[in-house]
């Protein structure tokens, strides 16, 4: 049986991955094997770019972690997994998603995006989905857009009745 020094270190992780799962939007489990050291640290600066990061825990540790969440990503937890968190709901996505595709040996596997479970072939669609501040910008051009063609409603409109 382990010390108790051994499970409050354990308790202290668990407790630690269940507070990141609660405070993140998207969390993303992903395989790392085949990232050399070097990819992972540009992995990891292409992630806190986007307010996101990235942590590898046991998977053991993990699976309790989730369990005690309701959270059931079981069947996701075999092979060495890491675990992605971020702020935004998509930005981990397509910062990881980016990453695989020049890295081929990253691999996403599940994840999390506001309480849903998102499988792999719905990560690839969040990934494709442009990022907040795009939205925004495509959002903003259409609202100048509108706001141009009464403008020149409005002029054509007073040039009539000048001429009436």
């Amino acid at each position: 049986m382990a010390s108790k020094k051994i499970l409050e270190q354990k308790q202290a992780v668990i407790d630690e991955i269940k507070m990141r799962t609660e405070s993140a939007k998207t969390i993303v489990l992903f395989d790392y094997r085949g990232i050399t050291d070097s990819e992972a640290k540009e992995l990891r600066i292409k992630l806190k770019e986007s307010n996101s990061d990235y942590k590898v825990y046991k998977n053991t540790l993990m699976a309790r972690a989730f369990n005690d969440l309701g959270i059931d990503l079981n069947e996701s937890l075999t092979g060495p997994s890491a675990f992605a968190f971020g702020e935004d709901q998509i930005a981990p996505i397509k910062v990881l998603s980016e990453f695989a595709k020049e890295h081929p040996a990253l691999v996403l596997k599940v994840g999390i995006v506001d309480g849903e479970k998102a499988d792999q072939a719905k990560l690839a669609e969040y990934a494709t989905l442009p990022s907040r501040d795009g939205l925004l910008t495509m959002l903003a051009g259409g609202m100048i857009g509108l706001v141009k063609d009464l403008s020149i409603c409005l002029d054509l409109y007073s040039q009539q009745k000048e001429e009436n």
